[in-house]
């Protein structure tokens, strides 16, 4: 069961989320027909500032922190070594980042989450943006296509975490960027459409073997397209939306891509067509469609697939529109939407969270009551709170008890889940349900 799910922007004093990022004056972002992008090399030199809009990620990094009960909020952590943007960042088995590529350059890093810094890795062969990095069922990660000032790229490097080096692996049918790369239950992986120096979208698409180290074709899009979403759905199928298909076609059709047949299907069409948008998976396996951009217009619409019905539906618009932005799944069923970009205020650096009432996993409606006691006139007292859910359903599961803003997980026995805090000092305590949140007013409880 899930509520009905709202957009909020973080602006409140329970959710704020400043992020920092560079200025970036040089960059004169506006939106030229693809063609342009394809006339190099000295139109490839300007394609940092007329090329499809993207959010410049220079130096400085900064982290969401989303610990339950406390305000989802935004800290500098330390600076790439190398200011990159159009590269990409993928998370390795060990918990480190890869950081790899960016226009006009080959190298690599690793960001370490213990202690906030990032060094040196081995360089990629060939220098490229706008490729993809997928994590393979080995650990490895597969680097597929891209751009660079040679024109369009159909070479592939696989890089290896216990040695921090390179391979070339084979190359793709098709060179192309703006493609998607998505990892199939099967452990292969299958990219579809972007463009190449046909100055058009592509309709073709790829399937990587991991095994084998090499590329085979597959059926390919019953629409060519480039700067779409593609999304593995959680019945192994991989829903592809939207995109540009060349000569000003903004696209709004849907298809789905079934690795058992290796053939598309259209299913539903998006209610708003959108290029460089985002994708998100949810926990209840409907698929977040928001942002992007139309002609010469950024979009703050949103809309939900649903894969049973094969529709689409709308929902709660972003507070602000924005395209090239990121959209992240948090552990609480929320999702970050960060940074982007629009014609009225450039780059951005605002977020917001798609959220339920529930916060995630346990919905409102399965909760039947929170009582605590918060008053304590010292030692030998107990500070004690309990959530009665409606069945045992969620037993084994967790909620979150925040007692003076320091948030408990409390793993849920039976119907109920309860916290009782020793020797807390004098006085009046705040004890609040923070993860679900939303679902009893502020009021509640009341102390006795």
């Amino acid at each position: 069961m899930h509520r009905p799910i709202q957009l909020a922007k973080i602006n409140s004093s329970r959710r704020t989320s400043p992020i920092t990022w560079p200025n970036d004056n040089k960059a004169i972002r506006t939106r030229f027909p693809a063609l342009i992008a394809g006339l190099f090399p000295v139109v490839s030199i300007l394609m940092r500032r007329i090329a499809f809009p993207l959010l410049l990620l220079g130096a400085a990094l900064v982290l969401v922190q989303p610990c339950a009960g406390q305000s989802e909020t935004w800290s500098e952590t330390g600076s790439l070594i190398t200011a990159r943007d159009r590269h990409t960042a993928t998370l390795l088995p060990n918990g480190k980042v890869l950081a790899a590529g960016g226009q006009g350059d080959a190298s690599t890093e690793l960001y370490d989450p213990a202690s906030g810094s990032w060094t040196a890795t081995g360089r990629l062969a060939t220098r490229r943006y706008d490729h993809t990095a997928t994590l393979l069922p080995n650990g490895k990660v597969l680097v597929a296509a891209g751009f660079n000032l040679s024109g369009w790229l159909a070479s592939a490097e696989l890089y290896d975490p216990a040695t921090g080096t390179w391979t070339a692996t084979d190359r793709l049918a098709t060179a192309r960027s703006n493609h998607t790369a998505t990892l199939l239950p099967n452990g292969k992986v299958l990219v579809t459409g972007g463009t190449n120096s046909c100055f058009c979208a592509l309709a073709s698409a790829e399937l990587y073997d991991p095994a084998a180290g090499s590329w085979t074709a597959t059926g390919s899009l019953a629409t060519a397209r480039d700067h779409h979403t593609a999304t593995l759905l959680p019945d192994g199928k991989v829903l592809v939306a939207g995109g540009y298909g060349g000569d000003g076609a903004y696209l709004a059709s849907a298809e789905l891509y079934d690795p058992a047949t290796g053939t598309w299907t259209a299913t539903g069409s998006l209610a708003a067509a959108r290029l460089s948008h985002t994708a998100t998976l949810l926990p209840n396996d409907k698929v977040l469609v928001a942002g992007g951009a139309k002609g010469n217009r950024y979009l703050a619409s949103a809309e939900l697939y649903d894969s049973a019905s094969g529709t689409w539906t709308r929902t709660s618009s972003l507070a602000t529109a924005r395209g090239d932005h990121t959209a992240t799944l948090l552990p609480g069923g929320e999702v970050l939407a960060a940074g982007g970009y629009n014609f009225a205020s450039g780059a951005l650096s605002s977020a917001e969270l798609y959220i339920s009432d529930g916060g995630g996993g346990i919905p409102c409606e399965d909760l039947l009551s929170f009582e605590a006691r918060c008053k304590s006139s010292g030692s030998g007292h107990k500070l004690q709170a309990r959530v009665t859910l409606t069945d045992t359903s969620h037993s084994g599961e967790q909620v979150t008890i925040t007692v003076d803003g320091n948030p408990t997980p409390v793993t849920i026995n039976g119907d109920r889940a309860q916290l009782s805090i020793n020797n807390p000092a004098p006085g009046e305590h705040t004890i609040e349900l923070t993860d679900p949140a939303g679902c009893f007013p502020p009021s509640t409880p009341s102390c006795d």
